[in-house]
């Protein structure tokens, strides 16, 4: 059992069968013990640990008790530059500050603790989290959502599904369904079953099943190497394989139809693995797979897809490429935007279109959906690329006018298309959508995805709560050598004008207060940002970006722990400096790059919007007015670009295979933030709903 995994998946926990006599007093204790960390046990799960002998009570407190710490940060001591912050901030002379971190850079030393007594933190800004308790299958029940995804996995994902591979071995076959739809899941299941399940001859017939492409066949070996089996970077290192994995990875590729087209998409990265499989060695038992890969060796590409639709489009060939585009739906809809706007006759390629619209997956049908719906022109055209990295790109918007009927009647052939395919599942009765859905996005590509307390999609806009005091936090500790990480918090207004910054070079400004800079972390450090809200208001500003950069240039992967977060505090000068009971989100930072943008809060809509964004140079806070690039970009990005949302998917659910409902009590499926089906359930979402 992974008391972690369900209590983050589900806040669930499993309790063992007990011999008893544990007293009313030590439940209530267990109870106090977790409140500290914003939870409350369910009156069912209180009856069961009522069960427990006082000894089997504390050994399972101290498990859920550590899992909710690992969760909210807590888990480590924290002790900021100042120890008595903000005080110490606010009090001290813009003198002293300097000459404190003067001395702090030539010595590394830290201000001694104070004696001051902090008195008990105010109530009012705590989460109420019920964990309920929970059954072995119910747990088990877990993986089958992952697995069977539409969309790709973030590295926790794959770690929870790698996590049951390994701890079961060739009992998760009855856990596993018979085929995985998304190809990248089906690599990272199929090297999970190769290393922990080996011998086992279902794993052939596994892995005959879901290896359908050559591409597939090259995911796979890139999962076995530990690399990105999304394709987006060409770092993976081949090394030497034992005969039976390459007699295994050439078996799958010799049953491949059009395998040598196939393999001249990603020829380059075949021509490495070629180095380590040695086709030539089997060219008797499997010579189809010996001519894809030298095919790929010769350089001998033939006139490829993309190369046709590019030349066609280029000459404005539209009535040539319609045919050719169905023959491959997704990429008709990727394309159809480009398409429309160089057509003389769109209406002759919308037909097209909505004769093969029912083949296109539904997350592309509804980020189709979402940009025909979207506001013409586009503030900010913005693209993220695909990989484990997270990043943006944007230009100006300067696109061919598309008229209002054709945008209309593209927005109706998605939407004909996806209730057509939900009409298909299992109906869902009476259902009532909460409208607040509309601020959480769709989880379509969570692969770049960090690790956090709330699972959010990029993007999505949290409810902040009603305080006035925000306190970011930071921890970490040094990698091979010294590293200085510096929180900073930047401050732009409504037309994303950059204004001020608090950072370690400016330790307090327009109602932000900084905690002080730590250039050395061997046992760890924290930095820490406190936020009058009423004050940014009042010095009018709108958005406020939280920054993470690594001063001295480590990669945050490259060290043992890194984590940010944030906290609601009625007051900052209660209470300790980090209480795990104010955290409303925790994320782990690392990722393979220096800079990192968590979380964005938009002041005027009291929101937290969801950013888990990454740069590869260092941010520039001035001259950011009309820049598309940097945190200004980001910022832009985050609140222009279209991207589709929950109450829209769950709509044309209720649509397709149930009726509106008027409130949550007349109901039989809810979905809403904080019951039924919630934007946090993403693993459901993605495997029931796309």
């Amino acid at each position: 059992m992974n008391q972690d995994m369900f209590l983050n998946r589900r806040s669930k926990v499993h309790v063992p069968v007990g011999t008893g006599g544990a007293t009313r007093a030590q439940v209530a204790s267990a109870v106090r013990e977790v409140a500290a960390f914003g939870c409350v046990f369910s009156e069912p799960l209180i009856e069961q640990i009522g069960t427990l002998s006082p000894i089997e009570l504390k050994y399972w407190l101290r498990e859920i008790v550590g899992v909710l710490r690992r969760e909210n940060g807590a888990h480590l001591h924290h002790r900021p530059f100042y120890p008595d912050f903000p005080e110490q901030v606010l009090t001290a002379s813009e003198a002293q500050l300097y000459l404190n971190a003067v001395l702090h850079y030539l010595t590394l030393q830290r201000l001694p603790p104070t004696e001051n007594s902090r008195p008990a933190m105010l109530e009012g800004n705590c989460i109420a989290r019920v964990i309920e308790p929970g059954s072995i299958p119910e747990f088990e029940s877990l993986l089958e959502p992952l697995v069977s995804a539409r969309t790709s996995l973030s590295e926790r994902d794959t770690a929870d599904v790698v996590w049951f591979i390994r701890k079961y071995k060739s009992d998760v076959f009855r856990l596993l369904p018979d085929t995985v739809p998304f190809r990248e899941i089906r690599a990272q299941v199929g090297s999970a079953l190769i290393q922990n399940v080996a011998g086992d001859a279902r794993v052939d017939a596994f892995l005959q099943r879901n290896v359908e492409t050559a591409t597939d066949v090259l995911r796979l070996a890139v999962a076995l190497n530990g690399g990105d089996v999304s394709l987006a970077t060409a770092s993976t290192r081949f090394t030497a394989m034992k005969r039976s994995m390459r007699r295994l990875l050439l078996r799958l590729l010799d049953h491949v139809p059009n395998a040598a087209e196939d393999v001249m998409h990603h020829a380059e990265r075949w021509k490495r693995l070629a180095e380590v499989l040695h086709p030539g060695d089997y060219a008797d038992k499997y010579p189809r797979a010996l001519t894809a890969i030298t095919a790929a060796r010769r350089n001998e590409a033939p006139d490829s897809f993309g190369s046709r639709v590019e030349t066609l489009l280029a000459q404005r060939q539209i009535a040539t490429l319609t045919p050719i585009l169905q023959n491959r739906p997704g990429e008709f809809a990727r394309r159809l935007d480009v398409t429309l706007r160089r057509a003389t006759e769109p209406e002759s390629v919308l037909d097209a279109f909505e004769a093969v619209a029912p083949l296109v997956s539904s997350p592309i049908l509804l980020q189709l959906l979402a940009h025909v719906r979207a506001p013409r022109p586009l503030p900010l055209r913005a693209f993220t690329p695909k990989g484990a990295f997270a990043k943006v790109y944007g230009v100006q918007d300067r696109r061919e006018h598309l008229a209002p009927e054709v945008l209309a009647r593209t927005a109706r052939i998605c939407e004909e298309a996806l209730v057509t395919r939900f009409a298909s599942l299992v109906p869902l009765g009476r259902c009532f959508i909460d409208p607040t859905l509309r601020e959480y996005n769709v989880p379509l590509a969570q692969r770049a995805s960090s690790k956090s307390l709330l699972t959010l999609v990029r993007g999505s806009r949290l409810p902040m709560p009603d305080t006035r005091f925000i306190r970011l936090f930071l921890w970490w500790k040094n990698g091979r050598g010294r590293t200085d990480i510096d929180l900073s918090a930047a401050f732009f207004d409504a037309n994303f004008v950059f204004k001020q910054t608090v950072a370690y070079y400016n330790l307090k400004g327009f109602g932000g207060y900084h905690s002080g800079d730590i250039v050395d972390a061997p046992q760890g450090a924290s930095e820490f940002i406190d936020l009058d809200l009423d004050v940014l208001v009042k010095m009018g500003v709108r958005y406020v970006v939280t920054s993470i950069n690594s001063y001295t240039e480590q990669p945050y992967c490259d060290l043992p722990e890194c984590f940010a977060g944030w906290m609601a505090r009625a007051d900052v000068a209660s209470g300790e400096v980090f209480e795990p009971r104010s955290v409303f989100d925790r994320i782990d930072i690392a990722s393979d790059t220096g800079i990192c943008l968590p979380f964005v809060m938009d002041l005027q809509e009291r929101r937290m919007i969801w950013a888990d964004l990454g740069l590869t140079s260092s941010a520039r806070w001035n001259n950011v007015q009309n820049n598309l690039s940097g945190v200004s970009l980001m910022l832009r990005a985050l609140v222009h670009t279209p991207k589709p949302d929950l109450e829209t998917l769950f709509d044309l659910h209720v649509r397709a295979r149930g009726e509106r409902a008027a409130s949550p009590q007349q109901a039989e499926t809810v979905f809403s933030p904080d019951q039924g089906i919630t934007p946090f359930d993403t693993d459901l979402i993605r495997s029931q709903f796309l």
